[in-house]
């Protein structure tokens, strides 16, 4: 267009001169030039102006597409789902420009389950009372490819007005989130900033971004479900271990009340004694391995701990208990699959009951950290070390390195104890991170 039809006119405007007018003046055919030039000049003036308007659209649409990009990745790198559903609000806030937003999650009933804000402060929140229920607006279950765009929410016949001290909405856009789990809920965004109504332009962004983060719930469900698997088949494995454990010393009680009443029986006093000692000794252990093992189960990460807390408590825990001085050093940027917290919590838990058990120590420091692309863990204790060929004190034995090396090779990482007879002992694991 911006060649070929000024060409085409300007040839075109003489044929039309030397097929009807033929010769003419100086003046007419200056006249005739300028009339061409006139209309070149709008031709190109109008060319101009559209591809501008298509170049803006063209920007506009390029800036959302980003938006959207980054507040999508930025939503679906969570995997808690009480996280991810604040993101979401956040992101589609900043995302369409709008001042206020809010996220109801909706019972099959259609009430309000959880109700999240954003853009109204704590005090607000406050001053405005309870959470909604599900009345009016709010109570509209918006379903796959319904939405609402409103310029007045008052003039809407489905509103029920606002109560005291809440902030002054009109407009409304708000669209569902249609997820493949067991989550239903609605997106609302209202007063759009320096201007009075959101447009069809925001509306479909909207649209858009509710579907990567109906995405990014579902994988936050499907997150919560496997952690929540691995910690009931490590509570499982957890209570065969107490249940062997407690069969173990039932037998071993049972030989030793036989030898010490046969021992008595002879009027062998000392020896019977002898046995007894043992058989208090023993339970005295086994019940510190029972009360550990308890812990262990209640000592789980799961969707109401983070990784770093669960340690954090255990470790303090642990340190009350045996008196021992303990260090934790854990690198917050770790990301790490719930399988893998699991045994690492694991391999934690029995690093410090062999350190309780054998060790004398009087510090311990587990350090995890990332470097290169993998997770390093190390145990450390400043106690007798490892004698070689020598054989656990414990009269009944667990097996702890042989489990803790399974647990590592089943993360796919490597296992290894260093030790030397009175400087202490340190368990190393090292594991590949997932993505590196």
């Amino acid at each position: 267009m911006a060649v070929v039809a000024p060409i085409a006119l300007v040839l075109l405007l003489e044929l039309v001169r030397q097929s009807t007018i033929g010769e003419i003046s100086l003046w007419n055919r200056i006249l005739l030039d300028g009339v061409a030039v006139a209309v070149l000049m709008v031709m190109c003036v109008s060319l101009v102006r559209a591809i501008g308007r298509m170049q803006t659209r063209l920007e506009r649409h390029n800036r959302e597409l980003l938006a959207l990009h980054g507040a999508g990745l930025d939503v679906t790198a969570e995997l808690s789902l009480d996280a991810v559903l604040n993101k979401v609000v956040e992101q589609a806030r900043g995302l369409v420009g709008a001042r206020y937003g809010a996220l109801s999650v909706v019972n099959d009933d259609g009430s309000i389950q959880t109700f999240i804000t954003s853009g109204v402060t704590h005090e607000q929140r406050e001053k405005i009372g309870p959470p909604p229920v599900g009345h009016g607006l709010l109570g509209v279950v918006l379903r796959e490819g319904e939405r609402l765009r409103l310029t007045n929410i008052g003039k809407d016949a489905r509103s029920s007005g606002f109560p005291e001290n809440h902030p002054v909405m009109r407009s409304l856009l708000a669209v569902p989130i249609v997820c493949k789990g067991p989550f239903k809920g609605n997106l609302y965004l209202s007063e759009k900033n320096n201007s009075i109504e959101f447009t069809p332009s925001d509306e479909e962004t909207l649209v858009r971004f509710a579907v990567q983060a109906a995405i990014a719930i579902d994988n936050a469900h499907l997150h919560r479900q496997v952690a929540d698997l691995a910690v009931a088949q490590e509570r499982l494995r957890i209570a065969h271990e107490m249940h062997d454990g407690i069969a173990q010393v039932l037998g071993y009680v049972s030989t030793k009340v036989q030898a010490a009443t046969e021992y008595i029986r002879q009027n062998k006093t000392e020896e019977g004694l002898g046995q007894l000692r043992e058989l208090g000794s023993a339970a005295r252990e086994a019940y510190g391995d029972v009360r550990e093992a308890i812990v262990d189960l209640r000592t789980l990460p799961g969707p109401s701990q983070s990784f770093e807390e669960v340690l954090r408590d255990y470790a303090d825990r642990w340190m009350d208990q045996t008196g021992i001085a303990t260090q934790l050093i854990v690198d917050t940027t770790l990301a790490l699959t719930p399988g893998m917290e699991l045994q690492l919590v694991r391999i934690i838990q029995e690093s410090l009951t062999n350190i309780r058990k054998h060790a004398k120590a009087t510090t311990a420091k587990i350090d995890l950290r990332r470097r290169n692309g993998k997770l390093f863990l190390t145990v450390t204790d400043d106690g007798v070390g490892i004698t070689p060929n020598s054989k656990s004190p414990s009269v009944f034995p667990r097996f702890g390195m042989a489990t803790m090396r399974e647990r590592t090779e089943s993360i796919g990482g490597t296992f290894a104890i260093e030790s030397t007879p009175g400087s202490g002992t340190v368990v190393r694991v090292e594991v590949p991170l997932p993505g590196s």
